[in-house]
């Protein structure tokens, strides 16, 4: 999938577990999981906006775009 997930990084730099960032945004652990491991097809924009207002960053810092090479 082109679609990369960096929620790590951010949450890394921002030295926050997922536990904290569980609790802070109100979603369950196994979710976060999902979109942290880059598992998740979706995302809800609320869900986005939770997570970018709780890190202090932009979209762009959690998601990245990277272009599958053609076969």
């Amino acid at each position: 999938m082109p679609i990369i997930v960096n929620l790590d990084v951010m949450m890394a730099k921002r030295k926050m577990s997922l536990n904290e960032l569980s609790d802070k945004v109100g979603l369950t652990l196994s979710n976060l999981s999902i979109l942290k491991t880059g598992k998740a097809k979706a995302i809800r924009f609320s869900t986005l906006e939770a997570i970018c207002k709780v890190l202090d960053c932009q979209p762009a810092d959690i998601l990245e775009y990277v272009e599958e090479p053609e076969n």
